[in-house]
């Protein structure tokens, strides 16, 4: 006979597979309770009560479903906090999903369109808003490829504008488009813009094929990573972009750029969790690295560096060829050998924008985050050879090639690589003085010769003189005369960051006490070749913003040398010289406010060179030093060099000399030079003063050239 029921057990009986599959599996009693019957979170609980072994993970929840049937009620017994809870969540789902899609109630687009079937977003009336420069703020349930896996809660708010989509908008969406990339048509124009304008990160990636996969499926192996177009549309969003505040400490405030900021660090954010797309995600943080640069965010600048630099290295970049057959099957390790010419290029270009970027930003006596022994990698072809995908023989040359920096084969040499060594020549420079005061109980000295100091003279040759001389006459102009007006930077840059190179190895050096100082001579004709520099860009019709924004540092360090020499003539009283220094200050001061209305750095360095300024400003019997030399421009003459600009809201860049000039010469860094405070020597730099022939090094001819006189004829103002 069959048992009487308990009395305690008043449940009743559950209808056909209303059980879970677990229960009904395992043929257990079953609550039929929802989300997770009670069997299945007991059994869950003991689960995890014990850790798990090594090399698996406990289930995040109970593995309880039901079948997929429609109107089964929940069980009686379901405690009725429980219910409301569940149908709380379901609530909170629904709404989330209908806000997320946006879907409204809307009438049809048109009487004229075609019946749409009951689930055809027509019906739903799906309505997608755009903008001019913003994208589609739509997120699809499925996502697209690129985009699964991870919440984008830092997105901004939808528009309020409800206007119904265009067909072609449709089927990009439900395509599998990147819904938080702009339309294909305005990604195609910042994409445009970003190589035609953007003069850092574009030798990175290879134009003509990049350009050709925008056209391809989104969910097309082939078509750009999401990251790195992100990045690009916060780059190019400097030359395009309308929605752009300039605050008056420099910062710029744009919230398209800052919407795909945040996307690009998401999914960087994302591969440092799973290692999934290393390589092109590498890529995306590169040119965001370099968005930051122009923007003056050094904090980002010092962090990014140091993380692509890392990330680098265990991909075998900094090895020859990109790849290292060594260990090269440790699991989840490292790249692939390349796959063609074009592949291979590619990971050469990316290793060593990731060096230059390091090098440029640790130019402030920072340590670098990779050191030029560990460098194996060749040098990368000229641009024309990559864009073309001639499959030309790898660059003979590396940096342990002999004469590196003095031969330039012609097959091999276009601007971009002579900006690459002269980038890398600075970080030779760096590293000396780095490890120099690493080592020397003292700070540098004005009164000490620095040619008795091991491998200076040699270094102070390749950079002051032997590797400028050394560029083939194809590129011995400032590129100032390209076809059809075009500007090109990077042979711009090559030609002065080695004179900016030779006032960092010097600048400790300064005494404009000494007629026979070479350290100054040195200084004094950098600042001379980059002012010349400064005044035949100002002749032409090309735009100064076109620049590297490595320029603002150039100048920033011309300007120092510049201000040292102007209290100089300040202490002795030749008002004459004074004010010519005064016009050439202002100059190179008028360059970096030109380039801050584009990008906030050149804004941002003026601010640090006037806190520089203070004392002389104070010393000087000038009625209005700031003004002198300056163009009158009306948006500029009353706002630009504003007086009432002090030190006191500087945004700091690490760079070398940022101090005040009152600061104790015992406490000033290596890289500022303490100044000469006497006068007693003033008739050693007279109009006609020259260099003594007998040097403490050597003969005149080991200093290879003669100071011109520091005299007003010497000094070309060139306004």
């Amino acid at each position: 006979m069959p048992k009487a029921c308990s009395s305690s057990s008043a449940r009743p009986a559950l209808r056909r597979n209303q059980a879970c599959l677990a229960c009904r599996k395992r043929k257990l009693k079953c609550d039929a309770s929802r989300p997770h019957c009670g069997t299945c979170v007991k059994q869950w609980q003991a689960l995890i009560s014990v850790p798990p072994p090594v090399g698996y993970a406990h289930p995040p929840e109970p593995q309880c479903s039901y079948d997929p049937i429609e109107g089964l009620a929940i069980a009686p017994d379901v405690d009725p906090t429980e219910k409301i809870r569940i149908l709380e969540e379901q609530i909170c789902m629904s709404a989330n999903h209908y806000t997320l899609i946006g879907l409204s109630l809307t009438k049809p687009f048109s009487t004229t369109q075609k019946p749409a079937q009951p689930d055809t977003p027509a019906n739903l009336g799906l309505c997608v808003t755009t903008g001019a420069l913003s994208s589609a703020r739509v997120q699809p349930s499925s996502g697209s490829p690129d985009s699964q896996g991870r919440s984008f809660s830092g997105s901004p708010d939808l528009s309020a504008a409800n206007q119904p989509p265009s067909m072609a908008e449709m089927d990009m969406l439900l395509n599998g488009w990147d819904v938080d990339l702009p339309r294909r048509d305005v990604l195609n124009h910042y994409v445009d813009v970003y190589f035609r304008c953007d003069p850092c990160s574009t030798h990175v990636l290879h134009r003509p094929s990049f350009l050709a996969s925008l056209d391809l499926h989104p969910r097309d192996p082939n078509f750009p990573h999401s990251a790195i177009l992100h990045a690009i549309c916060a780059s190019a969003s400097r030359w395009v972009s309308n929605d752009t505040v300039t605050l008056p400490d420099g910062t710029r405030q744009d919230k398209f750029a800052e919407r795909h900021v945040r996307k690009t660090r998401e999914y960087i954010d994302k591969t440092m969790a799973t290692g999934q797309d290393i390589f092109q995600v590498l890529q995306a943080c590169l040119l965001l690295s370099w968005y930051f640069y122009q923007e003056g965010r050094w904090v980002e600048v010092w962090i990014f560096a140091g993380f692509q630099a890392r990330v680098a290295v265990p991909l075998r970049l900094n090895y020859p060829g990109t790849f290292s057959a060594q260990s090269s099957n440790a699991p989840g390790g490292y790249l692939p050998p390349p796959r063609d010419f074009r592949d291979l290029e590619a990971r050469r270009r990316t290793w060593w924008m990731t060096v230059m970027f390091d090098r440029i930003v640790s130019m402030g006596g920072w340590v670098h985050s990779i050191d030029q022994r560990d460098i194996g990698t060749e040098f990368p072809v000229r641009l024309i050879d990559f864009e073309a995908d001639s499959g030309i023989a790898s660059n003979p040359q590396d940096l342990a090639s002999k004469d590196v920096f003095i031969r330039h084969p012609p097959e091999y040499t276009d601007s971009f690589l002579l900006f690459l060594k002269s980038v890398m020549l600075f970080g030779m420079v760096t590293d000396y003085n780095t490890r120099s005061s690493l080592r020397e109980p003292a700070p540098p000295s004005k009164n000490q010769n620095p040619f008795h100091m091991h491998g200076f003279q040699e270094l102070d040759k390749l950079v002051c003189l032997d590797f400028l001389e050394s560029f083939p006459q194809a590129f011995r102009h400032m590129g100032l005369t390209g076809d059809a007006g075009i500007l090109d930077t990077d042979l711009y840059m090559a030609r002065i960051a080695p004179h900016a190179a030779a006032i960092t190895l010097h600048n400790p050096y300064i005494n404009f006490s000494d007629p026979s100082s070479v350290s100054t001579a040195r200084c004094v004709t950098a600042t001379r070749e980059i002012l010349r520099a400064c005044y035949k860009l100002s002749e032409t019709s090309l735009e100064t913003t076109r620049l590297h924004p490595f320029v603002t540092i150039v100048w920033y360090l011309a300007a120092v040398v510049q201000i040292q020499l102007c209290k100089y003539f300040i202490e002795i009283g030749d008002a004459a010289r004074e004010s010519t220094v005064w016009g050439e200050i202002n100059a190179l001061r008028f360059a970096m406010l030109t380039y801050g209305s584009r990008s906030p750095i050149g804004t941002r360095q003026e601010k640090l060179l006037q806190g520089l300024m203070t004392e002389i400003v104070r010393m000087t019997s000038q009625p209005q030093p700031l003004e002198v030399g300056v163009p009158l421009y009306p948006f500029s003459h009353a706002s630009a060099f504003s007086k009432e600009a002090t030190s006191q809201d500087l945004v700091c860049a690490p760079l070398p000399g940022a101090q005040s000039f009152e600061v104790p010469v015992s406490m000033v860094p290596p890289m500022m030079p303490s100044l000469p405070t006497q006068s007693a020597a003033a008739d050693n730099w007279a109009r006609h003063a020259i260099m003594s022939p007998s040097l403490a090094h050597g003969t005149a001819t080991n200093m290879h050239q003669h100071p011109t006189a520091l005299s007003v004829s010497s000094y070309p103002r060139g306004y």
